[in-house]
């Protein structure tokens, strides 16, 4: 993809380095978006949301900075709400400086493909007599608190209603290189623009009325739910693909590439590589071919009308 020298997005919120945050909740229980939920690792988290690693480690925290002669209790009880830093917690500005070229040109690309789906959905808004209200990406390392509860980096990139944004540990891009067999820049650009497809869902109304119906579904029921959600932004992920190859900055291979990571991420072939079997009563993104199949609907037609995954067979 011939990205470099584009415009890059300003909706961007550099959070790396900002260190974990307390807070409850999971970003995919009610009244989520969506995400790339590929198995990472990270601890079991504990009742109030937060994983039994947080905790230890905050704890071991706070019994460092005592030995230093450092009362963390005393310092938050004094000065009505002041900030406290810790060492390895400076705030983002610094955090950005220390980053490595790798991680900069990272971001960079983030900004870029972040851009073009602007481009792509104001225009397509635009047509039909609508304003498209551009979502933030915010990049984190590690752990990041949003509007739908905390999460790690093991819950993969996801869209939070809440607070209209898209949520990145860009770590997620080298386990879907070397992990799970997805490297290249249109597999990274196709994860955004699915997460950016949530959004329009958002938008348009298709998760509200998804969060609100599942309440009163089944497990199995909402599963089924999901994946036509999700089939529909792999679908959206498409349109923004078509947009970008008559810009002419696709480069060869860089539709297999979009098409190579959706395979990778197909509920059964994550199950399979996993754990040697699959579940499809517990899929909840969609299957392999289904996410091929619908990412290229959207390549092939450019239509938003053509991403109905809630009519008929998936």
């Amino acid at each position: 993809m011939e990205w470099k020298g584009r415009r890059q997005s300003d909706n961007i919120e550099d959070q790396r380095g900002a260190g974990p945050s307390a807070g409850g909740g999971n970003p995919f229980g009610r009244g989520s978006g969506g995400g790339f939920r590929i198995p990472m690792g990270g601890g079991r988290r504990a009742g109030g949301g937060m994983s039994f690693g947080t905790i230890i480690f905050l704890v071991v925290i706070y019994f460092v900075l005592k030995m230093m002669g450092i009362d963390l209790l005393q310092v938050m009880g004094e000065g009505g709400g002041g900030q406290v830093s810790m060492p390895g917690f400076e705030q983002t500005e610094s955090a950005s400086r220390r980053a490595s070229p790798q991680e900069e040109e990272t971001k960079a690309f983030m900004a870029t493909v972040l851009a073009e789906t602007e481009d792509t959905w104001n225009g397509i808004f635009q047509a039909a007599g609508e304003r498209y209200e551009e979502p933030k990406m915010v990049l984190f390392s590690g752990s990041v608190q949003s509007a739908c509860g905390f999460a790690s980096a093991a819950s993969g990139p996801f869209y939070c209603p809440g607070d209209r944004k898209v949520y990145l540990d860009m770590s997620f891009f080298d386990e879907l290189a070397n992990k799970f067999d997805a490297a290249g820049d249109f597999a990274q650009a196709y994860v955004v623009a699915h997460e950016v497809g949530h959004h329009v869902q958002n938008l348009t109304g298709v998760l509200p009325r998804f969060n609100q119906q599942r309440q009163r579904m089944s497990e199995v029921e909402a599963n089924q739910m999901s994946i036509r959600v999700e089939l529909q932004a792999d679908c959206y992920a498409g349109i923004w693909g078509k947009y970008t190859e008559q810009k002419g900055i696709l480069e060869r291979g860089d539709l297999e590439e979009a098409l190579n990571a959706a395979t990778q991420i197909g509920d059964d072939t994550l199950q399979k590589r996993m754990q040697g079997y699959v579940v499809p009563e517990s899929f909840n993104h969609g299957t392999s071919d289904q996410r091929r199949r619908w990412f290229k609907r959207g390549f092939d037609t450019g239509r938003v009308d053509a991403c109905d995954t809630f009519k008929g067979d998936v």
